[in-house]
């Protein structure tokens, strides 16, 4: 069973990471994001899931404002043709809906089979914001406590820059 932003925010807890929640109307793109009120300081973020023809998943998270070339993007780590994973693929390994990916999601990776690639400029930031399992709350993080959480999941991180 896929982890509700209450179980989230008690990891988050446990682990000692602060954090600050604003809620808001949903949001399902970066565009409607803009458009709700933002009461959080810090970088807004884009949170894509792809898949490659390997079978290889990766979770790309950079700043709300990045072009992604994904044939760059490929090519730079060494995938095959990268396209958009499914819903049903999402749901399965990060327990969230389009519209609702974010980091906070590895939570519920618990085989790791998500690659995650964080962008190198959004690592400049001293706090990001993301969706906490759910697209109608912003959480903001410190990069350190995003770091933390990530390596709490078991996960390896690569750091590109876009």
């Amino acid at each position: 069973m896929a982890a509700t932003p209450e179980h989230l925010f008690s990891k988050l807890d446990e682990l000692g990471i602060t954090y600050q929640t604003h809620h808001h109307e949903p949001v399902f793109t970066v565009e409607d994001a803009r458009n709700v009120g933002r009461e959080l300081a810090g970088g807004h973020s884009k949170n894509l899931f792809l898949k490659d023809k390997k079978g290889n998943i990766y979770l790309l998270v950079c700043l709300e404002d990045t072009k992604v070339d994904l044939k760059a993007l490929r090519k730079q780590i060494g995938a095959g043709n990268l396209s958009f994973g499914k819903a049903e693929l999402l749901m399965e390994l990060l327990g969230v809906t389009p519209g609702s990916v974010t980091p906070f999601a590895l939570i519920n990776d618990t085989e790791r089979r998500v690659t995650v690639l964080l962008d190198a400029r959004m690592m400049a930031e001293e706090f990001l914001n993301f969706h906490p399992l759910i697209n109608d709350k912003t959480t903001q993080i410190s990069i350190e406590g995003l770091k933390k959480f990530i390596a709490a999941c078991g996960q390896n991180v690569s750091i590109l820059a876009l």
